[in-house]
């Protein structure tokens, strides 16, 4: 009796109700069946079909952030930026292997790999296409800023940004022009971003004009990234876009940051520090996590 009450209680539609009722309260058909047992072996059954899903339509499994890629700019023989004492690339380097350290502490799910964990030379195109090749769910470059040498700028320019791919306007082209410099290292770099010249401003047109799907994405980690430098006072220079090439390919949300202007000497001081260094990780790690949040909710 139990067992018939649990039954009559568990069906989802009237119409397997009322043929369960039908059959546990028709004394005539129970006798025309020899073995009652037959007949909760089949209504378990029937209880049971409704769990197996054969919509193939159903749900799909939750989308997760399992692998981050870290770039470490220039490297190599791309490393002219400097500051007093310290070059871009090396606190570069420094700054992504403490932050792919501690992504994976506090996240042992996640993959991280770099693009380089030493001093060498990785083309741009490599770059992404690595993050493409292993399908990354976020690409973050990492970079110092610096304005050209003049005793005003090196000590008043300071504070971080983050790029974004897209379209920049003429006059707004600075960063993209260091940053795509890297270009001209490459023997074939003609052949490898389809033309481009990092000397010829009309060259940009190519990479504005390359679509990135990710777009939103990519601005709301930026958005996020920013929001912690702020947190943690820094000067906030905003989310840009940029004609970047690094970022211009990118099958995922891609982002490049600059970290502070290593032209200024106390920024360049903070981001060489160990205080310094662990705060801009805290920052990006912190932002990591709240995206990750943001996008696995949806």
């Amino acid at each position: 009796m139990f067992l018939t009450k649990r039954l009559l209680t568990n069906f989802k539609s009237d119409n397997e109700l009322y043929f369960c009722k039908y059959i546990l309260t028709t004394p005539k058909l129970m006798k025309i069946l020899p073995l009652k047992r037959s007949i909760y072996a089949l209504l378990l059954l029937l209880l049971a079909f409704p769990l197996v899903s054969f919509d193939y339509n159903s749900q799909k499994a939750a989308y997760r952030i399992k692998t981050i890629v870290i770039d470490a700019g220039h490297g190599g023989r791309d490393g002219a930026t400097r500051g007093l004492f310290a070059k871009e690339k090396d606190v570069a380097l420094q700054v992504a292997l403490r932050l792919g350290k501690a992504i994976s502490e506090s996240d042992s799910d996640i993959k991280v790999l770099y693009t380089r964990e030493e001093d060498v030379f990785i083309p741009l195109y490599e770059r992404i296409g690595m993050a493409n090749r292993v399908k990354a769910d976020i690409f973050i470059s990492i970079h110092c800023n610096s304005m050209p040498f003049n005793m005003r700028n090196r000590t008043a320019t300071k504070g971080v940004e983050t790029f974004v791919s897209g379209f920049n306007r003429l006059g707004e082209q600075n960063t993209a022009i260091r940053e795509n410099a890297s270009i001209l290292l490459e023997k074939d770099y003609k052949d490898n971003y389809d033309g481009y010249d990092p000397n010829d401003p009309e060259s940009f047109i190519i990479f504005s004009l390359l679509k990135n799907a990710y777009r939103e994405q990519s601005i709301r980690l930026a958005t996020l990234v920013q929001d912690e430098y702020k947190s943690a006072g820094r000067v906030n220079r905003g989310v840009k876009e940029q004609s970047l090439a690094v970022l211009a390919k990118a099958g995922m949300p891609a982002i490049l940051t600059e970290i502070g202007f290593i032209s200024n000497p106390q920024e360049e001081e903070y981001m060489t520090s160990e205080n310094g260094q662990n705060e801009i990780v805290s920052c990006l790690l912190k932002a990591i996590q709240a995206y990750k949040k943001q996008v696995e909710l949806n």
